[in-house]
């Protein structure tokens, strides 16, 4: 019998909403609506000013009553900045690391990968989340770092594995093609059209991205536009629900 879970992909704005309120309680809240089991955020403060100096993936996860592992990619001011991933299932961090600078290009934030392990009824699932930068010549070098043997061809990334987050690239291109090689995209096996996660407020770009191992098979892609998700961040939430083949 197919063991079936869901995964959510969502860049919060460091939990800053188009309202320019900073509230990690808003964010709790639409993840708890739609009920996923495996939530991967990007852009997450952990000691800022501008959020209220909290730790925002542990209040998240403390409101959700998840387990969580944060990876902070950039230390700025007294804090912290990274990615993070909160699941219901018991889980384990594999790796978390930078990705890299091109020379030269040091001004840029500097990125990072973070893979967990999670058990989904008995069977090990290997998650890797990113947020890409901006140059897409990071990007090129950012992707080809994740596919290879350091993370997604490392043999204890062992399918079925899933990849996700905020690529910062639209279908068709370099980096997504790089991706698309290794691994399918849930969106297009349900239909282009649905993964439009980027501006929260009228989107009209696939920037977030759910891609997996040919072991998992896709029953939904959503991203909800609510007024509460236009609201919290600048872009939507992107949640996938999946079934591993048995």
């Amino acid at each position: 019998m197919p063991k079936r879970f869901s995964i959510m992909t969502y860049n919060v704005h460091s939990c800053i909403g188009r309202d320019g309120k900073a509230s990690s309680e808003r964010i709790a809240e639409i993840i708890a609506l739609y009920g996923a089991d495996i939530i991967c955020l990007q852009e997450l403060d952990s000691g800022l000013l501008r959020s209220g100096l909290e730790n925002q993936a542990r209040e998240i996860a403390d409101r959700l009553n998840m387990e969580f592992h944060f990876h902070p990619s950039l230390r700025v001011e007294e804090g912290e900045y990274g990615n993070a991933v909160l699941t219901r299932f018991p889980s384990e961090a594999v790796k978390a690391a930078g990705l890299p600078t091109l020379p030269g290009r040091t001004y840029r934030e500097q990125r990072g990968g973070l893979w967990i392990r999670v058990r989904v009824d008995g069977t090990e699932l290997n998650v890797v989340t990113t947020h890409l930068g901006l140059s897409s010549s990071e990007r090129v070098a950012q992707a080809e770092d994740l596919v290879g043997p350091g993370w997604l061809g490392s043999p204890a990334c062992a399918r079925p594995v899933v990849l996700c987050g905020d690529l910062n690239t639209v279908p068709l291109f370099g980096v997504y093609r790089r991706f698309a090689a290794v691994l399918a995209d849930a969106s297009s096996s349900v239909g282009w059209g649905r993964g439009r996660t980027y501006p929260s407020s009228f989107p009209v770009l696939r920037l977030d991205h759910v891609f997996l191992s040919s072991d998992i098979e896709v029953e939904q892609v959503m991203v909800p536009w609510t007024k509460l998700t236009r609201m919290a961040s600048d872009h939507l939430p992107l949640i996938a629900t999946l079934s591993i083949k048995t």
